[in-house]
C-alpha cells in the first residue's frame, strides 16, 4: 500500500493539469460537479473501486467501464482524461487525483471545505448557520459543506474548517464540563 504522502505527490500534478484543462475551456464547476458524482460513485460502491485498483484487469476493460459510466453525454475532456489515467497506470489514484481537483478548484474560488458532523441530518435553516457561521470565521467567499451522521454525538454539531475544529457537541459538552469538575478536585 502506498503512504498518503506518496499518493499527493503523484495525485496532486494529475490534478492540477486537470485544473488547467478545465481553466482553458472554461469547465472548472462542470468539472468540480463531474468529481463530486465520481467520488460519490466510488465512495458507495466497494466493486467499483476494487476493479478500478486491481492491476490484473486490462486496460481495455477500465476505459470500456468508463465509457460505460460516463456515458456519452459526458464532457469528453474529462473522460479523455480518466482515459489517459488508465493509459499511464495511475488510475488506481483516481479517487486522490479528483479529492484533490476540489481542493485546487475550492482554492481558486476562494471557497472553504466546512467538514460538519451531527446526530441527526441538518435542516436546511441549520444547514444555512453553519455556513454563515464558517463565513464569518473564515472571511470567504463560499462554504462547500461535507456532512455526516454520527449518532454518538447525542446532538449538536462538530465542524472542522482546515485545522481548526468547532465542537457544538453534546457530547464535546459533557466531557468539558468532565474535565472541569475533575480538575477542580
Amino acid at each position: 500500500m502506498t503512504s498518503n504522502i506518496a499518493t499527493a505527490e503523484i495525485a496532486l500534478p494529475y490534478a492540477q493539469a486537470l485544473l488547467s484543462l478545465a481553466q482553458s475551456k472554461n469547465l472548472t464547476e462542470e468539472f468540480g460537479e463531474d468529481a463530486r458524482s465520481l467520488l460519490s460513485l466510488l465512495s458507495a460502491n466497494q466493486d467499483l473501486q476494487n476493479f478500478i485498483a486491481n492491476p490484473f484487469i486490462k486496460g481495455e476493460n477500465k476505459k470500456a467501464l468508463i465509457k460505460q459510466i460516463l456515458g456519452e453525454s459526458s464532457n469528453a475532456y474529462l473522460r479523455n482524461f480518466l482515459l489517459l489515467l488508465v493509459d499511464k497506470r495511475r488510475i488506481v489514484f483516481l479517487e486522490p487525483v479528483l479529492q484533490q481537483y476540489l481542493a485546487l478548484l475550492r482554492q481558486l474560488n476562494q471557497t472553504v471545505l466546512a467538514e460538519v458532523t451531527s446526530a441527526v441530518p441538518l435542516s436546511e435553516a441549520q444547514r444555512q448557520a453553519v455556513v454563515e457561521k464558517v463565513l464569518a470565521i473564515t472571511r470567504a467567499n463560499q462554504v462547500e459543506l461535507e456532512t455526516k451522521i454520527d449518532s454518538e454525538l447525542i446532538g449538536g454539531v462538530i465542524i472542522k474548517v482546515g485545522s481548526q475544529v468547532i465542537d457544538a457537541s453534546l457530547r464535546g459538552q459533557l466531557r468539558r464540563l468532565s474535565l472541569r469538575l475533575t480538575s477542580n478536585s
